[in-house]
C-alpha cells in the first residue's frame, strides 16, 4: 500500500500513537472527548488512505476535504482539552502544530494529479 510513504499519513500515526496516554490524564467525566478525538482522528487518517487510492482528481479532492475537515475536528478537541487541562498545554501545542502542518500537507496532496 503507497500510502505508508505519504509524510502526513506517518505524522497522523504518530499522532494516534502518542495522544492517547495524554487523554487518559483526564479526570473523570471526560470519556466523551477521548472518544471523540479518537474517532475524528481515525476518520482523518481513514479518509486519507481512502483519497490517496482514488484514481480521478475529483474523487481524491472529496476524501482529503473529508480528511481535513476531521483533522479540524481534531484541532477542536485538542483546544477543549487545553482550557480542561493546562497543566498539559505544551503538549497540546506541539499536537495542534503537528495537526496544522498535515492539514497544509493533505491539501498539497489534493492538488496533485493520481499517478
Amino acid at each position: 500500500m503507497n500510502h505508508h510513504r505519504l509524510h502526513c499519513y506517518q505524522r497522523l500515526m504518530e499522532i494516534a500513537r502518542t495522544v492517547p496516554a495524554l487523554l487518559n490524564h483526564f479526570p473523570e467525566g471526560h470519556s466523551y472527548l477521548n472518544d471523540q478525538f479518537k474517532r475524528a482522528l481515525s476518520s482523518g487518517i481513514l479518509n486519507l488512505v481512502e483519497g490517496n487510492g482514488r484514481i480521478t482528481r475529483k474523487e481524491r479532492g472529496r476524501f482529503f476535504t473529508i480528511a481535513n475537515a476531521s483533522l479540524a475536528e481534531v484541532d477542536a478537541i485538542v483546544a477543549i482539552c487545553q482550557a480542561y487541562n493546562p497543566r498539559s498545554a505544551e503538549q497540546w501545542i506541539k499536537i495542534r502544530d503537528e495537526l496544522r502542518i498535515v492539514s497544509a500537507m493533505i491539501r498539497k496532496l489534493s492538488q496533485i494529479s493520481p499517478s
